[in-house]
């Protein structure tokens, strides 16, 4: 072989190689996974391919939340109108695709661990699965759209309410939205939402889209409902029907520069939409802001419970930088420059235009409770192993710390399992990456636990030691991630009411604590419990209830 005809072969080679490379799979459903960082676990979602899939076109794409006790096989079936066939049950539907009439969309079904809602872990898998989806193919972010039914129908409300800046429209069918849902309505302003419920619903009352779809409609959101006469709670073989929701979603695109922006949150983990972005807020109570255009360069803002905020216009059709620009901040003109990113903060009573800077030690994004957030992301359960513990106590020791790692616990056929498992380790197995990486829950006291002793010097507040009846839960930054502390009785022995009693008890519980909790005997009384301030102090009162009990030392 001549040195032209290896250069020759060497060229063709390295043309033919990008396309060797290429991912390319078949059109129609399929299953694919994406690694979680959560807890180190390949995690499945369902995938729909249009057919003859050309990666330098752009195409809409769905999001399909699934019902409890369903999972992303089923969803996709469900949302091309394909329901069971006569006689089958969801087992054996789960196991292939039926043939369906093709659409020129991508569509993505998240398993979102089985039937745990779509809060925590599961909300981190939903945009885990719309970031892989991103990756893996050519996504119109303008044409982007949310759907899911019941449980599905609920996180269709929750995500869809939280980043309503994401989502051109949204197709909730006989949602059961989680609790705190129903003050993020005004975020829909600027998406259209088409709900679907049967009127003889038994597991979700049709009320419930009743009511969501008459007070969307005061808002002046842009709602469509369609209730079915004498369907129960499958009304999504309705709604679904003859690929209708495809059909709905084509007419709309998303609305990148809304004139006007209603939004609603209580936590810094969802702080923005569109051009607004929330700077200072009190986690745990709802702020709003309601900021309009109402001329060009003209802005009209009302806000309450927020301290700070900017406005993000480059790109709005109703500014421009050349020309004076106007601001009315709850009654009062506010003087600024004209700039396409303009902050305010609240002073004195007093809004001016200045930019607010968090100081070090307050709350702000990634540090700001409750304590269920720290469970929402990466976090690993530590034991002690200090102060020359028995064979038997060590092992109650590990064995309490196992009970709460214990997602995954069989709940019946239906519910099934929650696919998280997070490690759990000792404190002398604690690894200079998880310190980096994990968020810390830790077991015992600065007697019992190494970590806590460590930490102690931080730690606003701590069980005495050999205090037998109460439990002290909390959580606290430091060092850039969460620590969660747990002494004396575990949180689960307070037996509370949740609303999804169907989940293990130690995660079903977590979500009815704010930042901190003393508690005692099980079913436990509340000593004290609330949030802590902006500044990761405890309030006076609660200071007092705490100190009253007897059983904790407090930090200054």
């Amino acid at each position: 072989m001549n040195l032209r005809t290896i250069l020759t072969t060497l060229t063709l080679a390295a043309l033919l190689l990008p396309a060797a490379r290429a991912q390319k799979l078949a059109p129609g459903p399929q299953v694919m996974t994406f690694f979680s960082s959560i807890d180190d676990t390949e995690q499945p979602y369902g995938l729909y391919l249009p057919p003859n899939y050309d990666e330098t076109k752009k195409y809409p794409l769905v999001m399909m939340l699934h019902g409890a006790g369903s999972n992303h096989r089923l969803s996709l079936r469900r949302v091309f109108g394909k329901s069971n066939a006569n006689g089958e049950n969801d087992v054996e539907a789960t196991l292939y695709f039926p043939k369906w009439k093709d659409v020129d969309y991508i569509v993505a079904s998240p398993y979102a661990r089985g039937t745990m809602g779509y809060q925590g872990v599961a909300e981190h898998d939903v945009y885990d699965v719309l970031a892989d989806v991103k990756k893996r193919f050519s996504i119109d972010e303008d044409r982007t759209y949310l759907t899911g039914l019941s449980m599905g129908g609920g996180g269709t409300l929750w995500i869809g309410l939280t980043h309503p800046d994401i989502w051109a429209a949204m197709f909730p069918v006989c949602p059961a939205p989680p609790r705190g849902t129903d003050d993020l309505a005004g975020n829909a302003l600027n998406v259209p939402m088409f709900f679907h419920h049967g009127d003889q619903d038994s597991a979700v009352p049709v009320a419930v889209s009743r009511e969501w779809t008459k007070k969307l409609k005061e808002l002046g959101v842009n709602v469509e409902y369609t209730e079915y006469p004498g369907v129960n709670h499958n009304s999504w073989e309705n709604a679904y029907k003859d690929e209708a929701a495809f059909d709905w979603f084509k007419k709309y695109t998303r609305q990148k520069f809304p004139d006007r922006v209603l939004y609603n949150s209580r936590n810094y983990k969802y702080n923005h939409a569109y051009w607004v972005t929330l700077d200072q807020l009190t986690p745990g109570t709802l702020a709003t802001i309601d900021a309009a255009f109402t001329a060009p360069n003209q802005l009209t803002i009302k806000t309450t419970a927020l301290g700070a905020f900017t406005l993000q216009l480059t790109g709005h059709p109703k500014f421009d930088a050349a020309k004076p620009l106007q601001v009315t901040l709850d009654g009062k003109k506010v003087k600024v420059t004209t700039a396409p990113t303009l902050s305010f903060q609240l002073q004195a009573g007093k809004w001016v235009a200045t930019k607010y800077e968090a100081p070090a030690a307050a709350k702000k994004p990634g540090a700001e409770g409750p304590i269920s957030a720290a469970f929402g992301e990466r976090h690993v359960y530590v034991y002690g192993t200090a102060g020359n513990p028995s064979e038997a106590e060590l092992k109650a020791r590990m064995d309490i710390a196992t009970q709460a790692a214990n997602w995954s616990v069989y709940r019946n056929a239906f519910l099934g399992r929650i696919m998280v498992f997070p490690r759990v380790v000792s404190d002398k197995e604690v690894r200079p990456s998880d310190f980096q990486s994990s968020n810390l829950i830790l077991f015992g006291t600065r007697e019992t636990n190494t970590l806590v002793e460590k930490y102690s010097d931080r730690l606003p507040v701590e069980l005495k030691a050999g205090t037998t009846d109460y439990g002290l839960f909390y959580v606290l930054p430091i060092d850039g991630r969460y620590v969660v502390i747990n002494s004396g009785l575990p949180w689960w022995a307070m037996n509370k009411q949740t609303q999804f009693a169907f989940a293990p008890v130690a995660v079903a519980t977590l979500g009815e604590f704010k930042d901190f909790a003393l508690f005692k005997g099980s079913p436990g009384t509340i000593v004290s419990d609330g949030y802590f301030d902006n500044n990761w102090k405890l309030a006076d009162a609660e200071r007092a209830k705490l100190e009253a009990s007897g059983v904790v030392t407090l930090k200054k």
